[in-house]
């Protein structure tokens, strides 16, 4: 009837029909007034695509779940991914990543493995992992170096230059140092087994801070895998979706990504999808209260 309301009149259909004219209208109005289900599904897609909007169009529905539950959001994963669906939004997935930065080198103050593949040692401070990756810049190759806590996945130091000096190590390593303050024991400082990292340089700095230097074998890039988990989310999240034109705008940005989201805002799935800093304040507020 609704159908040929265009053709007939509606009196006409329902007296042929038997069908009462006030039932009709009812049924017309149900259907053109959407549902509670409806109406709710409709505020989610809304709430999704703002969680995705927020993390620069890389989340996926893990992290977008995370944060409606943390609005007060009571769902599901699957009813996630379909909003996200209908929304028309996906999340970025990490792709391999092996990035060509590491020169093995004459060793003049060797340090063994003392991590053995075990990077998260159950508390901040007790590991810190670093590595060397490559970004390309409208003035040739820019080389951005971190250092990053085991525990809590907070990058603590990070520099950018123009060259893969020892330099770059220890202005890294510098930094997360000033960053932490007093060290409650020594930390166990773990990178691969390039030139910058067996330098006599960096082995001078690390005795100075107190940080005992750990290195994996040559050519293993398992040994460090935490560090390449980082590399393969800075190249899918950000690095390859910007170009830059200068070796300082590639630091500036760089920088700005992971002080102000990968530290502060990106929902890490290790740490119970919460952000690094918001992990490390969670910590500090546990210890106060013991």
């Amino acid at each position: 009837m609704a159908e040929e309301r265009a053709e007939f009149a509606v009196t006409r259909m329902v007296r042929l029909l038997g069908v009462g004219r006030s039932r009709f209208y009812a049924w017309l109005r149900r259907r053109s007034e959407p549902s509670a289900g409806d109406e709710r599904m409709g505020r989610l897609v809304a709430d999704v695509k703002a969680s995705h909007e927020a993390s620069d169009g890389t989340y996926g529905a893990p992290r977008v779940l995370a944060d409606l539950r943390e609005a007060g959001w009571a769902v599901s994963r699957k009813t996630v991914a379909k909003a996200m669906r209908r929304a028309g939004v996906e999340g970025i997935s990490p792709r391999t990543f092996h990035p060509p930065t590491t020169a093995a080198g004459p060793n003049p103050d060797p340090a063994p493995d003392m991590v053995g593949r075990r990077f998260d040692m159950g508390a901040k401070d007790l590991a810190w992992f670093s590595d060397i990756t490559y970004l390309e810049t409208g003035e040739g190759w820019a080389y951005l170096c971190v250092v990053r806590d085991g525990h809590t996945r907070r990058v603590l130091g990070r520099a950018v230059a123009d060259h893969m000096r020892a330099d770059l190590v220890v202005d890294a390593l510098r930094q997360a140092a000033a960053l932490r303050g007093e060290l409650p024991e020594k930390v166990i400082f773990h990178a691969d087994r390039g030139v910058q990292f067996t330098s006599a340089q960096l082995a001078e700095l690390s005795r100075a801070i107190g940080v005992l230097r750990s290195m994996g074998k040559t050519g293993v890039c398992w040994d460090n895998a935490q560090a390449e988990s980082f590399w393969s989310t800075l190249k899918t999240e950000y690095y390859e979706r910007h170009v830059f034109a200068t070796v300082a705008q590639a630091r500036r940005g760089v920088y700005v990504w992971i002080d102000s989201f990968y530290n502060a805002r990106r929902r890490h799935s290790k740490i119970g999808y919460v952000s690094p800093l918001t992990y490390e304040r969670r910590l500090l507020e546990r210890a106060e209260t013991n």
